[in-house]
């Protein structure tokens, strides 16, 4: 694996924060999550800052940026609320994603071509700030070609629909899903990928050579409650680096 092409890890943290909720407190704290994850050999951390803050709350991105070296990727709803928050804080980058309410975690990719008049603006004035825009989006054609057109310079694959199925279903995703990443590269825009990747799936997917970035947290995190932040994410980052 050569160092140019290096496959980077994100780490969501998302869900220390759940578990600190559950009970109030401080404790676990996500930032010190972030610092395990770091020194374990994550690339990037990132938050999902939700608008009814049922794990990430606003102090915690506050802390984040000011108590880790790692480039925070802030995930946020495309609404003026999350475009101020961000627009104070300045993170290295902001990942833009579906977001509702009632859902338990995000569901799909977001429908950069349908809400094409709305986001415009808003990653208009994050760009201007210097802050890094990435749209969280379902590997397809149309939705890269509104990505392009709105000034984004990353989409994130939403990789749930490979991870959750089986035999041919899961190689025509992973197709799907190489291909529009090489379409990314092309149209001038850096693919990542995310969503539902654990040990036992990541490797085809790391394994495509157009991606530079893939963001974990759910099983990460899960995985910690057994094995310890440190070492799960050390043989995330060796999976992925074996992959290249």
């Amino acid at each position: 694996m050569g160092t140019l092409n290096r496959l980077r890890l994100g780490v969501n943290i998302d869900h220390v924060a759940t578990i600190r909720n559950a009970r109030g407190g401080l404790h676990p704290d996500p930032i010190r999550a972030a610092q395990i994850a770091s020194a374990a050999g994550a690339d990037g951390i990132t938050a999902h800052l939700r608008e009814d803050r049922r794990h990430i709350m606003d102090e915690d991105i506050a802390g984040l940026i000011g108590g880790i070296a790692l480039p925070l990727n802030l995930e946020m709803a495309a609404t003026e609320e999350m475009v101020a928050i961000a627009l104070r804080h300045r993170p290295h980058a902001a990942c833009i994603v579906p977001e509702r309410r009632e859902e338990v975690t995000t569901e799909g990719g977001l429908d950069a071509a349908g809400q094409h008049n709305h986001l415009k603006p808003l990653i208009s004035e994050l760009r201007a700030a210097g802050i890094r825009v990435s749209l969280f989006i379902e590997p397809d054609a149309r939705q890269l070609d509104a990505a392009a057109s709105l000034g984004a310079q990353v989409v994130e694959f939403h990789t749930g629909r490979y991870a959750h199925s089986e035999g041919d279903e899961r190689a025509v995703e992973l197709r799907r899903i190489a291909e529009a990443a090489a379409l990314a590269v092309k149209n001038g825009i850096e693919p990542h990928a995310g969503h539902g990747l654990t040990f036992d799936n990541v490797t085809p997917i790391a394994a495509i050579p157009h991606i530079a970035e893939l963001n974990i947290g759910h099983f990460l995190i899960g995985e910690a409650i057994f094995e310890g932040l440190g070492p799960v994410v050390q043989r995330m980052r060796q999976l992925m680096d074996e992959a290249r």
